[in-house]
C-alpha cells in the first residue's frame, strides 16, 4: 500500500468510503461537519494502485495526564474499503500514524474503538472506564448531603466558552483523561450548537442548555450541560445529562437536585459518568439510581513510552525494572529501571533483572491511574517476578480522582 497524504481533493471521496465503512446516512449538515473535521485534522490514506482504499485522521490535541498535559493525536474516521480487508491497510495506517506523532512531538495517541478486539495489537489499551445511569425523577430525589444553596442559572450559550472555560480548565489536573478546550471546541463539540455534530441523532432530545451554580460575576462552582424532551407518545419526557462538574459534593447535590425536578421529566438519562461518581454515594435511596452498563472508554497508546513517564506525576516513589514488550514500536521495547520521585521520574535502560514483564497495551491501561496492574497478574498477562513489584508501582500510579473521558 502507498500511505500517503490525502489530498484536499480527495475529501469527499473519503468521506464516502467512511460513511460506507460505518453504514451511516447522514444529513449533508452532519457530512459537511465530517468534512470539517476531517480536513482540519492530521490526514492520511491508503491508496492501492492509485485507489483509495484506507483513510484515517488524528485530531491534534491536548490530554489531561496526572500532574500536567500531553500533546495527543486522537485518532478518528479509521476507515478500510471492504474489498481491502485483511491486507495489512489499517497495519500500513498504524505505521504513519506512529512516524506522526515523532514528528509532531505526540508521545500519545488515544481512540474510542468501534471494535474492541482491533486496537489491542496495536499496543492500544482501555485506559478509562465509564458507567451509564439511569436516574428515576418521577419521585424526589432524596440526598445524604444538603445541596449548595447558592443561586443557579441557565446560561446563553454565547456565554458558555467564556464563563465555563476557567472552570473546566481549573479541574483538569483533578481527573486525567480529558482534553483542553478552546471557545470554538466548546462550541461546536460540547454544545453542539447548530446540530451538525449529531445531525438527526437525538432521539427526540432538544438542543443543549446550560445550568450553573454560583453568583453572577464569579467562577462557577459547578455546572452541567444537558437537553431534554417532552412526554410523548409510548415515552416519558426525559433529561439528558452529557456533562456535569462540582467543585464539592453540596454543589453536586444542587445540580443533581436541579436536573432531577425539571417538569414534565421522569427520568434522566446520564450516558458518560466516571466509575467513581459520587452520585451513587449522594442518594438516600439507592435504588433510585441504576447503573446501566460499566464500559471501557478512551483507549491509550503510549507512542514514546519515557516521555510520557516521565511527564506524568506519581503519588508514592518507587524503583523498579520493567520489561517492557513493544512490537508494533520497538524503540520503546527493552528492560528499563523507573525511577520515581517527588521531583519526577526517570526511566533508563537497564541489564538488571526485571521485576515485572508486561506489553505495552496493559503499561498504557494503567497509565492514567485508572486501571491497578495487579489485576493484569492476576489475569496472568504480566509477570511478577519480584513479589510485590506491581502493588508498589499501583502505588505509585494512583491518583485521587478516576481518569475520565467523556467526549467521544
Amino acid at each position: 500500500m502507498d500511505v500517503r497524504e490525502l489530498p484536499e481533493s480527495d475529501l469527499d471521496q473519503a468521506l464516502d468510503l467512511i460513511h460506507l465503512a460505518f453504514h451511516f446516512t447522514l444529513p449533508d449538515k452532519t457530512r459537511a461537519y465530517h468534512r470539517e473535521m476531517l480536513r482540519a485534522s492530521s490526514r492520511f490514506a491508503a491508496y492501492d494502485d492509485g485507489q483509495l482504499s484506507g483513510v484515517a485522521g488524528a485530531h491534534r490535541l491536548t490530554l489531561s495526564v496526572p500532574g500536567g498535559q500531553l500533546p495527543c493525536a486522537a485518532v478518528d474516521f479509521v476507515s478500510v474499503a471492504p474489498t481491502h480487508r485483511r491486507r495489512g491497510v489499517l497495519t500500513s495506517m498504524m505505521d504513519e500514524l506512529w512516524r506522526r506523532c515523532a514528528a509532531e512531538g505526540r508521545p500519545v495517541a488515544c481512540l474510542w474503538p468501534s471494535e474492541s478486539a482491533i486496537y489491542g495489537r496495536y499496543g492500544f489499551g482501555a485506559a478509562t472506564e465509564s458507567y451509564r445511569m439511569e436516574l428515576d425523577s418521577s419521585r424526589p430525589l432524596a440526598l445524604r448531603v444538603t445541596p449548595d444553596t447558592r443561586p443557579l442559572r441557565l446560561l446563553d450559550p454565547a456565554d458558555v466558552p467564556a464563563v465555563l472555560g476557567p472552570r473546566y480548565d481549573a479541574t483538569l489536573p483533578q481527573r486525567a483523561g480529558r482534553f483542553t478546550r478552546d471557545a470554538t471546541w466548546w462550541r461546536r463539540q460540547v454544545l453542539d450548537l447548530d446540530g451538525a455534530r449529531s445531525g438527526d441523532d437525538r432521539d427526540g432530545f432538544g438542543a443543549a442548555r446550560v445550568v450553573a451554580l454560583g453568583e453572577r460575576g464569579e467562577v462557577p462552582a459547578g455546572y452541567a450541560v444537558y437537553r431534554t424532551r417532552g412526554p410523548g407518545e409510548n415515552r416519558p419526557g426525559a433529561v439528558r445529562v452529557e456533562e456535569l462538574e462540582a467543585d464539592t459534593a453540596p454543589v453536586a447535590a444542587a445540580l443533581w437536585s436541579y436536573l432531577a425536578s425539571i417538569d414534565l421529566t421522569s427520568t434522566v438519562h446520564i450516558p458518560a459518568r466516571p466509575a467513581d461518581d459520587p452520585l451513587l454515594h449522594l442518594v438516600t435511596d439507592r435504588d433510585q439510581v441504576r447503573v446501566t452498563a460499566q464500559e471501557p472508554s478512551l483507549w491509550l497508546r503510549l507512542v514514546d513510552v519515557r516521555t510520557a513517564l516521565t511527564a506524568r506525576s506519581w503519588a508514592a516513589p518507587v524503583d523498579l525494572v520493567l520489561d517492557l514488550r513493544d512490537t508494533a514500536l520497538p524503540v520503546n521495547a527493552g528492560r528499563f529501571r523507573l525511577t520515581t520521585g517527588p521531583d519526577g521520574a526517570t526511566w533508563l535502560p537497564t541489564d538488571d533483572s526485571p521485576d515485572l514483564s508486561l506489553d505495552v497495551r496493559e503499561l498504557a491501561s494503567c497509565y492514567l491511574g485508572g486501571t491497578p496492574l495487579r489485576r493484569f497478574v492476576q489475569a496472568g498477562l504480566v509477570t511478577e517476578h519480584t513479589p510485590g513489584a506491581a502493588r508498589r508501582l499501583d502505588a505509585a500510579l494512583e491518583t485521587e480522582w478516576l481518569p475520565f473521558t467523556g467526549e467521544d
